[in-house]
């Protein structure tokens, strides 16, 4: 997912959206180590996006505290 896209949703969305990439990648962890999933890369995509994710909720915290 770009950090465009990411930029543009709420913090309540972001939430959502953290919550559903960190199951997907629970899954396909298991899928892996099981291996019925020969996609690592997938894997390390999700890892990715949660870590934007967190970012941009942390950016948008901190922003709401400073002002």
């Amino acid at each position: 997912m770009k950090i465009k896209e990411l930029r543009e949703k709420g913090i309540a969305e972001l939430r959502k959206l953290l919550a559903e990439k960190r199951e997907n990648t629970r899954k396909v962890r298991f899928d892996v180590a099981s291996k019925q999933v020969k996609n690592n890369r997938e894997l390390r995509n999700d890892k990715k996006d949660i870590a934007r994710i967190l970012t941009l909720i942390n950016e948008k915290q901190d922003g709401k505290q400073g002002n």
